[in-house]
């Protein structure tokens, strides 16, 4: 194997003293913003052409990429949203770069297309983000994402005449949008205008939820609530049913949150804080009247419904169903019942209460997979959910709580047969003997080891849950096996589980990844020069922590918009929210034990490295790509043999929301063919 040529990096002499302990940071400048430095430009020109010139050799790119376009080509529904008699839903006919709003007049009626964001831009990079109809279904208030930033700007189109109306409201993030009952406006959450070309990079706080009534400058719009002395805090926010209420919930992101209900009946608009702590998660189900429904982990590592009576003047919660075996992921109030759903071992189950929290038998779903929806109104007899699993595609079924029957709303039809495909979970041993699950996907024909690809992301109590997936199948159906560990971090067991991947206890994520490798292997499922990783975002981090931590595991790894420099994560965008989930850099605690793992800090010379395709975006403005940038420079300029580390940076793309479906199709046939060719995985055309 011949040594690989990389493009030149300046490295400088920054070095900062930490706690007493001087901390090199040699490619600081990469964390300038590629849109307005023309030395970082020229670096991500240099280094894509690198990776080109290497990916252009791969057999399997072009096998993979004509693949998945067969794959990607089938027809993709959400979950319909009732409004004044109307269903709202997106669609995707296949291959289109963004999902499309349709609208139908009833529930079996045709379709009409509302908005085509297609047509926004040339290289459909322009998106339809958060989008919400107003309760008598004549106007949608919808955001508008360009370039895959995490910026927003709302328009408000009326769904009678097409017409776009004049309102503009910018400077929309994180947020959610909830009309008022009566359709005269809109609540939503913004932050303040950033200074001039720094939106991409510069750090945001004081996020603030906002009313802008209809037909107004956003330059009148009133501020509703917003907490300054906690500058770091989202708020995400829903209006009631019945229309009276908005119910904030404020949280820095990871583990609790504050509750704060608006009277909208009330004159000056007060809020009042129902909660005002940040010790558990209390999240709206629904309301009768004056009595909240609530979902709360109080007392319930694994969650459990309460009502809280808000016309007390000191609200204590009573408890309608409480705590069970599994974890409780979601909960809705429709038709006078209850509807909540449960994860039992990683799988979903539904099931029925009345309202006083006896059971009431439970919801038979198709199949062993993940079911979601069962949104609506109290006065309605019918709600909507959507079933997926490793081998089934999302079907949207209609659900009529009174008969406790579904019925097929929208079943899509795939390039690929299914009943070839076999779906297991396994359950392993991690370091410290905690019993973590694992599903793996493959060919049934498929019995002798595999090159194998390892997926997980173990962070911010996000639960990694059956779904289909085109880009996992594209890998499987070539003979490899592709393999989701449910690691720490997450909530598949609810908040214990979560706890015992945050900040300090970070560790145990990265060695239940480890062991979920090490597994694949014994169990003679990998061969042991066949192990492929990938993770994105928070992903992207375990990824880059295992690697330096056991190279010798792994033949190829893929670190997608990893947070790759844990010391300076918290200086750009929205990093200072991520603080409760990892720590601060600015306690010595914190910093000692992030040091510990930080990828960008730990590469360790002199040992053999697998081959690495890291991979970001010129525009993510959440993970800047500064990330990745000082990573793979590090990873260059390191002695870690001869196998390639390259990065692919994507233009006009952000952190992964808004994608065009044939930029990723472009960057995971990439991806597939270089883990391919490094696990020894033979790609064939499909037959």
């Amino acid at each position: 194997m011949m040594p690989i040529t990389y493009p030149e990096t300046r490295r400088v002499d920054v070095i900062e003293e930490h706690f007493g302990q001087a901390i090199a940071d040699p490619y600081r400048w990469l964390e300038n913003d590629v849109c307005n430095d023309k030395e970082v430009a020229a670096w991500v020109d240099s280094q894509n052409k690198v990776t080109n010139s290497h990916l252009n050799t791969l057999p399997g790119r072009e096998i993979f990429r004509d693949r998945l376009k067969q794959l990607y080509n089938y027809e993709r529904f959400s979950i319909p949203v009732k409004k004044g008699g109307r269903y709202f839903y997106l669609y995707n006919s296949g291959l289109q770069n963004q999902q499309v709003l349709y609208v139908r007049d009833s529930v079996n009626g045709a379709g009409r297309v509302l908005i085509d964001p297609n047509s926004w831009a040339k290289d459909g990079a322009t998106a339809l983000a958060e989008w919400s109809a107003s309760d008598d279904g004549k106007r949608v208030a919808y955001a508008v994402q360009d370039g895959g930033t995490d910026w927003r700007t709302i328009r408000v189109l009326d769904v009678n005449t097409g017409k776009v109306l004049d309102d503009q409201v910018k400077w929309a993030r994180f947020t959610s949008i909830a009309w008022t009952k009566d359709g005269s406006g809109f609540f939503y959450a913004r932050y303040p205008e950033p200074k001039q070309d720094t939106e991409s990079q510069a750090s945001v706080a004081n996020h603030a939820v906002y009313f802008h009534a209809i037909g107004t400058p956003q330059a009148q719009d009133r501020l509703v609530y917003t907490n300054p002395d906690q500058q770091n805090m989202l708020h995400t926010l829903r209006i009631t049913e019945d229309g009276r209420y908005v119910a904030i919930v404020s949280t820095p992101v990871s583990i609790g949150n504050t509750l704060t209900v608006v009277d909208l009946q009330s004159a000056d608009w007060k809020p009042r804080k129902l909660v005002d702590n940040l010790d558990n998660s209390w999240l709206i189900v629904g309301n009768v009247g004056t009595k909240f429904f609530l979902m709360t982990s109080q007392d319930a590592p694994r969650y459990k419904v309460v009502t809280m009576d808000i016309a007390a003047a000191d609200p204590v919660s009573r408890d309608v169903v409480p705590e069970q075996d599994s974890v409780l992921g979601n909960a809705s109030l429709v038709a006078g019942r209850l509807l909540i759903s449960y994860l039992a071992d990683v799988k979903t189950e539904v099931r029925r209460y009345t309202l006083d929290g006896k059971a009431d038998g439970v919801v038979k779903l198709p199949g062993i997979g993940t079911a979601g929806g069962f949104k609506g109104k109290q006065s309605d007899p019918e709600t909507f959910f959507i079933f997926t699993s490793f081998n089934a595609p999302d079907v949207i079924y209609r659900y009529d709580v009174a008969s406790n029957t579904a019925r097929v709303w929208a079943q899509p039809k795939v390039a690929i047969d299914l009943s070839q495909i076999a779906v297991e979970q396994r359950f392993y041993r991690s370091k410290d003997g905690t019993r973590v699950p694992m599903f793996i996907v493959r060919r049934k024909d498929v019995t002798r080891p595999a090159p194998t690809l390892l997926y997980a992301y173990g962070g911010y109590g996000i639960p990694l849950v059956p779904a289909f997936s085109p880009d996992s199948l594209g890998w499987v159906e070539q003979g490899g096996v592709y393999a989701i560990a449910n690691i720490r971090g997450g909530s598949e067991y609810g908040k214990a589980w979560h706890e015992a991947g945050r900040r300090q206890n970070k560790q145990n994520v990265f060695d239940d990844f480890i062991a979920a490798g090490e597994y694949l292997k014994a169990q003679g499922i990998t061969p042991q020069n066949g192990l492929a990783i990938q993770g994105a975002s928070n992903g992207g981090l375990l990824i880059g922590a295992v690697v330096n931590q056991r190279p010798d595991l792994f033949a190829a790894s893929l670190p997608q918009v990893g947070v790759m420099d844990m010391l300076r994560f918290d200086q750009f965008t929205s990093g200072k929210t991520w603080v409760d989930e990892f720590g601060s850099p600015a306690r010595e605690a914190d910093f000692r034990n992030l040091l510990k793992y930080s990828p960008y800090h730990n590469i360790q010379s002199g040992k053999a490295y697998p081959a690495i395709l890291a991979t970001t975006a010129d525009t993510d403005d959440r993970v800047v790509p500064g990330h990745s940038f000082k990573y793979v420079a590090a990873l260059q300029a390191a002695g870690i043999g001869l196998k390639p580390h390259f990065v692919r940076i994507e233009t006009r793309a952000g952190h992964g929301a808004g994608k065009p479906t044939d930029k990723i199709i472009e960057e995971t046939a990439d991806m597939w063919a270089f883990a391919a060719h490094w696990t020894g995985l033979d790609v064939k055309p499909a037959k």
